[in-house]
């Protein structure tokens, strides 16, 4: 396989398509490579790119990556690899989306990153936000972060989808 075939997707894919794409692409690139590092950088690409070639709101989507548990401060989420423009460095668990995300071991979805309760805005042109906890042996590990430019830019499909894809990622990976 050439790698970089891995981030292109056809023209006219239902989301549905585009997620089971990015997970077979995502258990083949993980096949002998349990480097969380190497994992999470060509997921973020997996998931830019084809959450990018969906029509809007999924086009829309501004960063799409991860932060990850500090092992030096386990009650805080250090940046890990991304797709989009620079981010927050660290954030607190508890904290934010991404922090609410961790201290709860639960997904947020949020329609609108303003009204959600102390919101950290890392890039003004996020309206909507969807972050999934990556959790291994009952500990979160990292956290998978996408940002979209327009409001309701996140379902339930992406929901189901980016906890499958949470939970390939906590088994294929060694953090």
């Amino acid at each position: 396989m050439v790698h970089a075939d891995s981030s292109t997707f056809a023209e006219g894919l239902s989301k549905k398509d585009v997620y089971e794409q990015i997970l077979e692409q995502a258990k083949a690139l993980f096949d002998g490579q349990r480097n969380w590092v190497c994992n999470l950088a060509n997921t973020s690409s997996l998931l830019y790119h084809g959450l990018h070639s969906l029509p809007s709101p999924s086009s829309a989507v501004n960063w799409a990556g991860f932060y990850v548990s500090d092992p030096k401060d386990p009650n805080s989420l250090v940046l890990g690899p991304f797709h989009g423009q620079v981010a927050c460095q660290v954030i607190a668990f508890g904290k934010g989306v991404c922090g609410t995300a961790a201290k709860e071991q639960k997904t947020q979805l949020v329609e609108d990153v303003d009204a959600f309760p102390g919101h950290i805005a890392c890039d003004g042109a996020s309206k909507s936000e969807i972050v999934v906890p990556i959790v291994k042996e009952g500990k979160v590990v990292a956290i998978i972060d996408l940002d979209c430019a327009e409001l309701k830019g996140f379902g339930e499909e992406d929901k189901v989808a980016l906890e499958e894809l949470a939970q390939l990622i906590a088994d294929s990976s060694d953090f």
